[in-house]
């Protein structure tokens, strides 16, 4: 069954860690942190609706301009969220900027920012482009604890790890996989169109199987559409990031717990396990400990990623480290066994 959402990183192991989350056949996409951008295309950065950004260092905020510059004139709501202090981020951003250009004429995007902590949402500024984007308070969402957006079709829960600052790590959790299986729809006489996805939005509420959907001059029960196999259901996709994290045991169990059974995870693995100490120093983890951490947490794939660039010429070691404490098992190359 094919799935909603396509992730893909954006930049290669040594640079910076951004997650895009691809929505098929639609034009939406989420980015789990804002680093480097330039690998993405304006067409794809403008189908982004939400940004979750995990702290303000550098390598993981510094694409908010390419982020801007790309969605400047189009009537857009983007939405931010990130560590207590990401309003203040944004609005720093912004006030480096010169808008005089901007007024009650221009296009109407707006930036919605919300600084978030596990308890909820704290506070919520909305800046907009018509009012050269000054800053304006606003309610923050209210959602369950460890939720940072509830979607119809899908969750990103939230975690606040330690990096020495407040770091966020983030799950998508789609709430169950709808599927169109054309064929079966031929055979019941029934084409493609609009009415799928009020379908499909009514079988993810859970509404009765006697439901019935006007198709045409048709009126077609979700059991029917169901039985027939035209929609196929089945779990939905959980796909979880975690970057910029000390190795203690309350992030440990923090991340483990957010990526328990996902069938993704892209983590950091920046060093190697005999430089634990430095490792530790800078509140990052090895790639041993990433391993651990995903192996512990049951996902069916992990993805390393924010390799130190002090190993540009040892990312095979890297990679090996973490595979062999993700699947306990040693990884044997050119004749040799390395054992875990």
């Amino acid at each position: 069954m094919p799935d909603l959402i396509q992730p893909k990183l954006v930049n290669e192991p040594f640079s910076d860690p951004v997650l895009f989350l691809d929505f098929r056949f639609r034009r939406r996409a989420l980015l789990f942190d804002l680093g480097y951008l330039t690998p993405l295309s304006t067409r794809e950065i403008v189908r982004v609706s939400h940004v979750f950004v995990s702290h303000m260092h550098m390598d993981h905020f510094a694409g908010f301009d390419r982020l801007l510059r790309s969605v400047l004139y189009q009537p857009v709501s983007l939405h931010l969220t990130g560590p207590p202090g990401i309003g203040d981020a944004v609005e720093a951003k912004l006030k480096a900027y010169t808008w005089n250009l901007l007024g009650a004429h221009s296009t109407d995007l707006s930036l919605s920012v919300a600084d978030w902590t596990p308890a909820g949402f704290v506070r919520q500024s909305l800046f907009r482009a018509r009012r050269a984007f000054a800053r304006e308070e606003t309610e923050p969402p209210q959602t369950a604890a460890g939720i940072l957006l509830d979607d119809p079709e899908f969750l990103v829960e939230g975690a606040m790890l330690d990096h020495g600052i407040p770091s966020l790590a983030f799950a998508f959790q789609e709430k169950m996989r709808v599927n169109v299986h054309k064929p079966r729809l031929d055979e019941l006489g029934l084409a493609v169109g609009p009415w799928l996805t009020k379908a499909k939005h009514l079988v993810r509420r859970g509404d009765p199987p006697e439901t019935e959907i006007t198709v045409g001059d048709r009126q077609v029960s979700l059991d029917e559409l169901t039985e027939a196999d035209a929609l196929n259901i089945g779990p939905g996709q959980r796909i979880a990031y975690a970057t910029d994290l000390a190795h203690t045991p309350e992030n440990v169990a923090a991340a483990v717990n957010l990526a328990r059974n996902a069938d993704r995870l892209y983590i950091e693995a920046g060093y190697l396990d005999q430089d634990r100490e430095l490792a530790a120093s800078r509140r990052h983890l090895t790639a041993a400990q990433a391993g651990d951490i995903a192996r512990s947490a049951g996902v069916a794939r992990a993805f390393p990623m924010h390799f130190s660039a002090r190993y540009l010429e040892k990312e095979d070691e890297l990679r090996r480290e973490f595979e062999e404490h993700f699947t306990g098992q040693a990884v044997v190359e050119a004749g040799t066994n390395h054992k875990v």
